[in-house]
């Protein structure tokens, strides 16, 4: 899977089919706050990408995924070890998907997300910082 962002938190694809993903990160030191604990935002980004695999294999060709929002509880502080999320699709419509991630360090649940992504075919090619605005005609 070519995923830059995953890359960079080192985050591994442990398990990936129709409505369902696992993956994982290996704590290390850039991972942490300043208070010796996993960032919330790592957490997040392992729900958050966790939540996108189990979707993408539902996807049709030409069909896109974007998340709409996220909601997350945090249980348990995390200082160190290997990070587990588990994603569950809970309901896929044409439109909105939901899902559920749960997070584990071992036996531990130190986290929960619930989910809702947007499913679309794009009209016109993603704008980034070296693509210029486009000019819509009356």
């Amino acid at each position: 899977m070519d995923h830059p962002y995953a890359d960079l938190i080192d985050l591994v694809v442990d398990e990936r089919r129709t409505g369902h993903s696992r993956c994982s990160i290996r704590l290390a030191d850039k991972h942490m706050n300043p208070h010796g604990v996993a960032h919330g935002a790592v957490l997040y980004a392992l729900a958050d990408t966790g939540m996108g695999l189990a979707l993408y294999p539902t996807l049709q060709t030409g069909e896109l995924c974007a998340t709409i929002e996220i909601k997350i509880t945090y249980f348990k502080p995390v200082a160190g070890g290997t990070l587990v999320c588990t994603t569950e699709l809970v309901n896929r419509g044409k439109a909105v998907a939901h899902l559920e991630s749960s997070l584990h360090l071992g036996d531990r649940l130190v986290a929960r997300a619930a989910g809702s992504f947007a499913i679309f075919r794009p009209t016109r090619p993603a704008s980034g910082p070296d693509t210029p605005p486009r000019q819509e005609t009356p």
